[in-house]
């Protein structure tokens, strides 16, 4: 299909909630997305792309026809989306690990049911518990719970083993109550699975109440054995809450997300607490596209989570607002059998906790990530912002620096990365300005000396950079770009601009387009980084410069005084300051007579005037 059927198509949909799909010219779908009014969204992919982010814009370039689907509500289009994400896994979809990575625990029928762990769930009328996390995890969580409960984890077939020979090690240990031998009846195994698939349920809690209930009974009954053996599997219980494994997922009453992005990796860590006790954490690492914003991942990433698992938390705490907090704690409520809340807190313990996670994930993202990945990103994250064909390997910064009309001088910064190239930097003397100061025409000056030096040929001046950036407005880019249109020159030329504080708070296009840079870290840091830079080199010179033209306006046009005796007189007293204390006497001895004479004359004109007749 034409952009222009397909910009037809869309807007031809009803202003009803469902989720589209948008397929390229083989029919693989690319991306899948919901919407509350499908008209209205999918119509903004087809309007002026201006305002669509690269990858959207490249998205849209690569489709050829969609398709929808009606549903009746906003949380059956987030349970379908999510559905779909899964079944395609397309490729401009945040996308989590897929289901390879998520084992369930699977407990088939008939007499005697074995726990197994299983890659994707069937139906085939067994029982299925998850997903949960990898698969060490998973394995150790079902371990715990076969213990606790002493169910058997040998390789004993029953009924066919019952009574055929002796119980193994793990009866001897305590491990297993050693349903092998034939007092052991089928209806207590079968009591035992019940009270392990509650816990892996979720419903601890609730197995805890009802064991102490049965304890109590067998206690008054005089069953002492009974009660005994009770109370040490309600113990085994209450520990498994306690171990940081998959266990505390089981157990946990509130799940608190952190999210990082970071310089080359993302990561998310959810904290699990049980009684207001952290009783396990889980982390991922992910990729997402740079621009997509903390909210669109934390949507996406929320819902991948959770919907799939049959295990749920009584309230989840984001934090961030995703603007789907209802319809997710609806379709959650739906699957749990519970109320399952979820919200961003404000303020409180609850708050503090979220700043935990968000540690959490930080800390993971941080060590994770190389010195390499971390420069590669930063830089990729410039060329997004600014629309370059390419990360800039090679960075010039220039500023002018004077004190009125005199000593103008500028500098030029070279970054190569996110390093200073300092071999490369240089230094000029404005010399076309005369009597009055203007950062323009200086500008323009110090841009024309430096593309002419590239012009000639000289090495120290090549090659040109992939970037410019003109510490300065608008009008200073103007300025420069007036400057690469002489030379045939067509690098990007940004100003920087500063805000109260002095910090460069954007890049401004010599057409005046500004772009903030403050909300990406990375990218305010380096900037950031090469304005102070540039800064402090322009005014190093300028002060080297100033010192200079204030010593030599001093010595400058005494008779007889020439640049041998002003450096003979530099050197023997040290400042001007000395030399001009000085009486004749002590400078005759440095330089002749009549000119030790002319230099004291120079110095202490009313004092010469005072002893003329």
């Amino acid at each position: 299909m034409t952009h222009e059927e397909l910009k037809d198509k869309a807007g031809a949909l009803p202003l009803a909630p469902g989720v589209y799909l948008m397929m390229d010219k083989t029919g693989k779908v690319i991306y899948v997305g919901k919407a509350k009014k499908l008209k209205n969204r999918v119509s903004q992919y087809f309007q002026d792309s201006a305002s669509h982010t690269a990858k959207t814009r490249q998205m849209v370039s690569q489709i050829d026809h969609f398709d929808t689907i009606f549903v009746s509500s906003e949380f059956e289009a987030l349970v379908l989306e999510n559905s779909l994400i899964k079944r395609h896994m397309p490729r401009y979809n945040i996308l989590l690990k897929d289901d390879k990575g998520y084992p369930f625990v699977r407990l088939p029928k008939g007499p005697y049911p074995r726990f197994a762990m299983i890659h994707k769930w069937a139906n085939d009328g067994a029982k299925y518990f998850g997903p949960f996390g990898g698969r060490f995890e998973t394995r150790q969580a079902l371990d715990a719970v076969l213990s606790a409960l002493r169910l058997p984890t040998c390789n004993r077939s029953f009924p066919r083993d019952i009574g055929a020979e002796r119980p193994c090690l793990n009866f001897h240990m305590g491990r297993c109550d050693g349903f092998c031998r034939k007092e052991m009846t089928a209806e207590e195994y079968d009591r035992r699975i019940h009270q392990a698939c509650q816990m892996l349920e979720g419903k601890s809690r609730q197995l805890l109440r009802e064991m102490t209930a049965e304890m109590e009974a067998e206690a008054e009954a005089l069953h002492f054995e009974q009660a005994a053996a009770l109370r040490d599997r309600i113990n085994a219980i209450q520990a498994l809450g306690k171990k940081q494994t998959v266990i505390a997922g089981l157990c946990a009453d509130t799940d608190i997300w952190g999210l990082f992005r970071g310089s080359g990796k993302c990561c998310y860590a959810v904290l699990h607490m049980e009684n207001g006790s952290l009783a396990g954490r889980e982390t991922e690492l992910f990729t997402a596209p740079i621009e997509d914003s903390e909210t669109e991942i934390l949507s996406a990433l929320t819902a991948q989570y959770y919907l799939p698992r049959a295990i749920l938390p009584h309230e989840i705490l984001l934090p961030v607002d995703t603007g789907e907090c209802e319809s997710l704690s609806e379709v959650l409520t739906k699957r749990a059998g519970h109320k399952v809340w979820v919200h961003v807190p404000q303020r409180g313990e609850k708050a503090e906790l979220r700043a935990m996670a968000q540690r959490n994930a930080a800390e993971e993202a941080e060590r994770a990530t190389t010195a390499q990945e971390r420069v590669a990103h930063t830089l990729e994250l410039l060329q997004k912002m600014l629309d370059l064909p390419a990360p800039p390997g090679r960075m010039e910064s220039f500023d002018i620096s004077n004190t009125g009309k005199s000593d103008i001088v500028a500098s030029m910064v070279v970054y190569s990365g996110t390093r200073p190239l300092k071999s490369a930097y240089r230094r000029f003397r404005i010399k076309e300005l005369e009597g009055h100061p203007d950062d323009y025409a200086s500008m323009r000056e110090v841009l024309r000396r430096r593309l002419q030096r590239a012009a000639d040929g000289d090495e120290k001046f090549l090659p040109l950079p992939d970037l410019f950036l003109i510490d300065g407005g608008e009008t200073h880019a103007q300025a420069a770009r007036s400057v690469a249109e002489e030379f045939g020159v067509t690098v990007p030329i940004f100003g920087m601009v500063k805000d109260d504080r002095h910090r460069t708070r954007a890049l401004v296009t010599p057409e005046g387009r500004e772009i903030g840079i403050v909300t990406q870290q990375a990218v305010f840091s380096l900037i950031g980084q090469i304005q102070e830079e540039t800064h402090r080199f322009a005014i190093t010179y300028h002060h080297e410069s100033h010192s200079r033209s204030v010593t030599r306006s001093a010595l400058d046009d005494i008779p007889g005084v020439g640049p041998k005796r002003r450096e003979a007189l530099r050197k023997h007293f040290g400042t001007v300051k000395a030399i001009r204390e000085a009486d004749v006497e002590a400078l005759a001895a440095v330089v002749p007579r009549t000119a030790a004479e002319a230099v004291w004359q120079h110095f202490h004109p009313a004092a010469s005037d005072a002893k003329e007749p």
